[in-house]
């Protein structure tokens, strides 16, 4: 495996890089290697699942909050003769 150095790079980019890699649940360097890789190959940077999906399109509205409705005894199970 090859090294490279990044010198000189924005204090803006490298915040930016530690939010989006934390984000991921991933260090700084492997998100680079991510974003370096679907940049070289012209492929996306990894697969994607309903909720990430569903996170990225809903965002922007801040998340909303559900009235739970209250919570009663459990029924009886059904009686199979």
């Amino acid at each position: 495996m090859a090294s490279i150095t990044i010198r000189n790079l924005d204090d803006d980019v490298k915040t930016r890089l530690r939010v989006r890699a934390a984000e991921h649940h991933r260090s700084m360097e492997e998100e680079a290697r991510i974003i370096l890789r679907a940049a070289v190959t012209g492929r996306r940077a990894g697969p994607r699942n309903l909720v990430t999906f569903t996170r990225e399109c809903f965002a922007f509205t801040g998340g909303i909050e559900l009235e739970l409705p209250p919570r009663g005894p459990m029924r009886e199970p059904p009686d199979f003769p």
